[in-house]
């Protein structure tokens, strides 16, 4: 019998960040009943977040930040894209409901690989895009418990695997080019919600 080194973890968490001002505020919180969960080892948390959170008992709590290199990197100005708005034309009508600026919205790039960009700007006949991360260029400072910590089962593993090949709502972080077109999510549907700090 082989042995699964996989731990199955949730944190509750609140996650701090100097904004621009240099003002370290609370950006974004995991509750106790709605923790960020992830399994150690298959590239779903962030490799400096998953090596400070596995040597963690269930219940101790942590404090600490990550650069910007352990998190999601430098901003950079190159994953700032301009998209023809036939991208996302539906039955030959522009989606402004869904593409306006400030909107989040699901893309996939030539290889099949899911992501999120951000809408900054709607022009007559482009849409320009940032893709990079939302915290880019961000120091993270991360706050909170450890709710479980245990092995993976070999069910929550292959659902994981199956989450991460695009059939549920994954959270794709890879860079694109400019061959994205919509991904398509049901409506309502809102990767947001799930606490994704992805693997790069």
């Amino acid at each position: 019998m082989t042995q699964n080194n996989h731990q199955y973890i949730t944190v509750a968490y609140d996650l701090y960040s100097d904004n621009s001002k240099g003002i370290h505020e609370l950006i974004e919180r995991a509750p106790a009943d709605h923790p960020f969960q992830f399994i150690t080892g298959l590239g779903v948390a962030l490799d400096a977040f998953e090596q400070k959170i596995a040597p963690l008992s269930e219940g101790e709590t942590f404090d600490f930040t990550l650069s910007v290199d352990e998190a999601y990197g430098p901003y950079v100005e190159e994953h700032v894209i301009t998209l023809s708005k036939d991208v996302f034309t539906i039955d030959g009508r522009f989606d402004d409901k869904a593409i306006y600026p400030g909107a989040v919205i699901p893309l996939v790039n030539a290889d099949g690989n899911r992501f999120q960009g951000l809408v900054l700007e709607v022009k007559a006949n482009e849409v320009v895009v940032d893709l990079n991360h939302p915290l880019a260029g961000r120091d993270l400072h991360f706050r909170g418990t450890v709710v479980t910590s245990r092995p993976a089962t070999a069910e929550e593993i292959q659902g994981l695997l199956n989450m991460m090949s695009g059939e549920g709502c994954g959270c794709g972080c890879d860079d694109c080019g400019s061959d994205c077109h919509c991904g398509g999510h049901d409506e309502g549907e809102h990767c947001g919600d799930h606490h994704c700090h992805c693997h790069h």
